[in-house]
C-alpha cells in the first residue's frame, strides 16, 4: 500500500496528542513502514496520513483547527480519529461552532475513527445515520495483577486532567455526605486543564467548607501516576458528560476496578470488559465509597477480569483500516 504518516503535534501536555503517539509507537512495532511525522504549517507530507483530532488540540478555536484539517486533506489523503465528540453538555454557546467544525473535517476526511459506539451514535445523531465510521476503542497497556499486600493512603481519588464536569465536586460532596471524622482525602490525580485552574481553586475551598481536604497532585509522570493509582483507597470515574474516557483506562491498566458513576459509554465499557469497574449511580455514590473503604478488596480487579482491547489490539485495528482504504 501507499506510505502512510502517523501526524501528530508533539505536544506532551496534551492527552490526545500523548496518545497518537502512543498508538503510533505501537503501529511502528507491528509494521515500520508507518512512521511518526510531526505536524508544522510547511512540513512535507506523503500521499497519506492520519491524524487524531479534537478541536482544542488543532487550533486556538473551532473555526481555526478544521481550517487546518481541510488544508491538510487538500495536500494528502487524509484518515481522522476523532476525540471529545461534540455533545449537548457543551451548551448553546460551544455545541454549534463545535458541531461546524467537526462536520468540516468529517467531510474533508477519506475515513473517520471514534473511541466508542457512544461516540459514533452522537455523530450519527449530528451528520446523518448512513455516516460511515469505524469503531476502535480505546486500548488498556497491560493491566497489573492486584498487589499480594497492600495498605492505601487512606484517599478518593479522580483521575485525569481537572475540569468542571470532570467528576471532582461529586467525590467532593460523596465523601461530605459520609460524615466521618476525620474525613477521607479527595485526591486529583494530575493537575488543572489550562484557564480551569481557578475553578479548581474554588474547589478546594469549597471541599475545605464542607469538611474534606481536597488535594491536587499536579502532573504525574507514567511511572508516578500508575503508583499514585495504586495507591489511593477508592478510584472513582464520575464523568458527567463523557464520550471516551482514558482516565478509566489508566485505572485499569493500574489493575484497580473504580466506582464508575453510570452513562452510556460506561455502560459500553463494562460490556466491552467485564470485571474491571463498578457501575453505581451519582445517587449511590457516598454509599459505594463507603463500602469500598471497608471491602477494599473490591477495588482490584480479580484474575476474572478481561481488559482486552491492548495497546497491539489497538494498532493492528488501524492497520487493518489503512490496509482497507
Amino acid at each position: 500500500m501507499t506510505a502512510l504518516a502517523l501526524l501528530h503535534l508533539d505536544d506532551a501536555g496534551h492527552g490526545v496528542d500523548r496518545y497518537a503517539r502512543t498508538v503510533a509507537a505501537a503501529v511502528a512495532r507491528l509494521d515500520p513502514a508507518f512512521p511518526l511525522l510531526r505536524w508544522t504549517p510547511d512540513v512535507a507530507l506523503p500521499p497519506r496520513v492520519h491524524l487524531h483530532f479534537t478541536d482544542r488540540l488543532w487550533g486556538a478555536d473551532a473555526e481555526e483547527a478544521a481550517g487546518r484539517i481541510e488544508a491538510l486533506a487538500a495536500r494528502s489523503h487524509l484518515t481522522v480519529t476523532l476525540h471529545d465528540v461534540p455533545q449537548d453538555s457543551d451548551g448553546p454557546g460551544r455545541l454549534p461552532r463545535r458541531l461546524a467544525c467537526y462536520r468540516r473535517v468529517v467531510a474533508a476526511a477519506a475515513a473517520v475513527v471514534v473511541n466508542s459506539e457512544h461516540e459514533r451514535r452522537l455523530l450519527r445523531e449530528a451528520f446523518g445515520s448512513e455516516l460511515d465510521v469505524t469503531v476502535i476503542p480505546l486500548p488498556v497497556p497491560g493491566a497489573l495483577p492486584a498487589p499480594t499486600a497492600w495498605a492505601s493512603d487512606g484517599s478518593v481519588a479522580v483521575l485525569g486532567f481537572f475540569y468542571p464536569g470532570k467528576g471532582h465536586r461529586e467525590a467532593v460532596d460523596a465523601v461530605a455526605a459520609l460524615g466521618l471524622d476525620p474525613s477521607p482525602p479527595v485526591v486529583a490525580l494530575g493537575r488543572a486543564s489550562a484557564g480551569h485552574e481557578g475553578e479548581l481553586a474554588e474547589l478546594v475551598e469549597h471541599a475545605r467548607r464542607h469538611g474534606v481536604r481536597l488535594e491536587s497532585t499536579g502532573f504525574l509522570s507514567d511511572a508516578d501516576l500508575v503508583a499514585r493509582s495504586r495507591a489511593v483507597a477508592v478510584p472513582v470515574v464520575a464523568h458527567q458528560h463523557v464520550s471516551a474516557s482514558g482516565s478509566l483506562t489508566d485505572w485499569i491498566a493500574a489493575g484497580r476496578r473504580p466506582l464508575v458513576v453510570d452513562s452510556p459509554y460506561f455502560r459500553e465499557m463494562a460490556e466491552l470488559r467485564p470485571g474491571t469497574t463498578t457501575p453505581i449511580t451519582l445517587e449511590g455514590l457516598s454509599t459505594a465509597i463507603a463500602h469500598a473503604l471497608a471491602h477494599p478488596d473490591t477495588t482490584w480487579q480479580d484474575a476474572s477480569a478481561v481488559t482486552r482491547p491492548d495497546l497491539d489490539d489497538t494498532a493492528r485495528a488501524y492497520l487493518d483500516l489503512w490496509r482497507s482504504r
